[in-house]
């Protein structure tokens, strides 16, 4: 199967130009598009999240994906990579225009998908030490992070029905009576009582 793929990330963009090219490209390779998607989403959105993401789990082996040129497949380059790479060890073609790449499964596509993956784990490395040296920093300065030890959240299954509980609490309705109502045990609800309504039981 031959897909042609086709991007554009506002709806203010048109998606003939891209066609045009793609059609111009196979006309003169002799061949024909059997499938086309086209998506109009940015490309920093995850490829999960596109068409593209669900085309490439369907795709089989020798398919082919023609699109205008790389950067259509992903905003940066760490992005297009993970495609390419995904798409080279899966032995499925790809095919851009502008770029003139042909990615398949000949020894030089092989090489350059370990380059890929080379590159990707460098990047995912790097941005894991740039992480970690972030928060060493923070924490020299004195910064706390997360949440401090031995602190609890403020939120609780409890927090915003505090105006009901008071009102069942007025007409003499017990703790287990009101966990039934709001679907909590007896004990949370005195525990709730006890640290946030203040009241003397």
């Amino acid at each position: 199967m031959i897909y042609g793929y086709i991007r554009v990330s506002t709806d203010k963009q048109t998606v003939e130009n891209q066609r045009y090219e793609i059609n111009q490209f196979c006309n003169k390779q002799a061949i024909v598009v059997n499938k086309w998607i086209e998506e109009t989403i940015s490309g920093s959105k995850n490829v999960e999240d596109r068409k593209l993401g669900k085309l490439l789990k369907k795709m089989k082996n020798d398919d082919v994906l023609i699109c205008s040129e790389l950067s259509r497949l992903g905003r940066n380059l760490l992005m297009i990579m993970g495609v390419l790479n995904e798409c080279m060890n899966r032995d499925i073609q790809v095919w851009t225009i502008k770029d003139n790449y042909r990615l398949g499964s000949d020894i030089s596509s092989k090489v350059l998908a370990f380059a890929f993956g080379l590159s990707a784990e460098i990047e995912r490395n790097l941005i894991s030490q740039r992480t970690k040296e972030a928060l060493a920093r923070k924490k020299a300065e004195g910064v706390i992070l997360g949440r401090p030890k031995g602190r609890k959240s403020i939120k609780t299954k409890l927090t915003g029905h505090e105006k009901k509980i008071q009102e069942l609490l007025n007409k003499k309705v017990s703790f287990s009576a009101i966990g039934r109502i709001l679907n909590v045990h007896r004990l949370t609800v005195k525990s709730f009582v006890d640290s946030k309504l203040k009241i003397a039981i």
